[in-house]
């Protein structure tokens, strides 16, 4: 077996379920889950009936590359989502569809880190556990970035070690963040991007979340948008993630795509084909369609608005607890024990909620999930009203 399989920790799911083991929760009450982050919203009707209608493909074989449809689909959405230059997305170099950004965070690691030189995977703490996971089996030791409410949940990358960067091969960004939902600026990104130059590391921004957001006029700042901005017309060291799981409610279709610096992808696109890692011809019908679509996606945001509006407006008297920057997360402190906290309201009133604990790791005398709670605003807005009310009740019992 791998030796380094023995490094991976139960995933937050699994502590999640041994938290709960043995606890009754109250029969009269139906239960509401706050903790998974799979969209619950209608998937586009338009983008189910491509995905029928093209159910033939299934008879040949997909190219790992994806379809040329796909691919300038892609380009077309990227180039119109962050106002890039057209042509600056070349569909043959720059893009490559992927299995979702799960599937895609995981094996790009084991492309592009070099496990002979003692490497170092800089990532947010807390932090999505895949790119943990990804830094253990690729050989590299994970650094673990601390991101609290002194920094407005946001990566501070001017208080990094230089040792830290030195021995750097691959940052893991996550804007909007997963749990905080709080988004990284441009003067940030820029200072990401200026690292990565003086040390020769490449960045792998994470941006699944980038179209949830609470203001149609101030969407997300992407890492390509600012590359834009600083001219670096050829994306170098910089490679994005995007997902149709949160954008079009479609967590089941498993479809996302990388894009950037095209001689990275040159060499990713090689790991791929052995990999063995292609979307079906279906899949790839559907998400063409999807991604050539915003009505839906602006659709879906304004049931998220609505959904932060109605919690908010219950929790936040009783817990420390706004809005994000974005994504479909509340990150609220929690007046206890944060483990405690979600026991506790699981067995008085049959809500289940994430311990942010389980979402972060010890790091520099500090574990920052402590005292904090991932909710994902996921199920229908009367469901996610009813969860709210019996939190702040419980709130009131402590």
């Amino acid at each position: 077996m791998n030796p380094d399989l023995h490094k991976l920790q139960a995933y937050p799911f699994e502590k999640l379920a041994a938290l709960k083991a043995g606890i009754t929760p109250p029969s009269d009450k139906t239960g509401i889950a706050l903790s998974i982050g799979e969209p619950q919203h209608s998937a586009p009707a338009f983008v189910v009936d491509a995905l029928i209608n093209h159910v033939q493909g299934l008879a040949h074989y997909p190219l790992t590359k994806g379809t040329l449809a796909l691919r300038e689909a892609i380009a077309a959405w990227l180039t119109r989502r962050f106002a890039l230059p057209a042509g600056a997305i070349d569909p043959e170099r720059h893009v490559i569809p992927v299995n979702g950004t799960r599937e895609a965070l995981f094996s790009f690691a084991q492309a592009v880190i070099d496990r002979s030189t003692q490497p170092l995977v800089v990532m947010p703490n807390p932090f999505y556990q895949i790119y943990e996971g990804a830094a253990l089996l690729a050989g590299a030791e994970p650094w673990f970035h601390n991101t609290t409410a002194d920094t407005s949940f946001v990566p501070d990358f001017a208080a990094v070690p230089a040792a830290v960067w030195r021995r750097a091969q691959l940052v893991y960004l996550c804007s909007p963040g997963n749990p905080t939902g709080a988004v990284a600026d441009e003067a940030a990104l820029r200072r990401l991007i200026a690292l990565a130059d003086q040390y020769d590391f490449i960045i792998a921004a994470d941006e699944c979340y980038s179209e949830i957001y609470p203001d149609e006029q101030r969407p997300p700042l992407g890492l390509l948008d600012v590359c834009r901005r600083m001219g670096r017309d050829d994306f170098r060291r910089c490679v994005v993630f995007h997902s149709l799981s949160k954008r079009s409610n479609l967590p089941g279709l498993r479809s996302g795509f990388v894009a950037g610096d095209a001689e990275i992808l040159k060499h990713y696109l090689r790991y791929r084909t052995y990999h063995g890692c292609a979307l079906p011809p279906p899949v790839q019908a559907a998400s063409s369609a999807a991604w050539g679509d915003e009505q839906h996606v602006r659709a879906n945001r304004d049931l998220y608005r609505q959904k932060f509006s109605a919690v908010l407006q219950i929790l936040q008297p009783v817990l420390e607890v706004s809005a994000p920057d974005a994504s479909f997360y509340l990150w609220p402190r929690t007046p206890i024990d944060e483990q405690d906290f979600a026991q506790r309201l699981f067995t008085a009133q049959h809500v289940t909620v994430l311990p942010g604990s389980y979402l972060s790791r010890e790091a520099h005398g500090i574990n920052p999930g402590r005292y904090r709670i991932r909710l994902a605003l996921v199920p229908p807005l009367a469901d996610c009203v009813e969860a709210a009310r019996r939190i702040r009740e419980f709130v009131d019992t402590l």
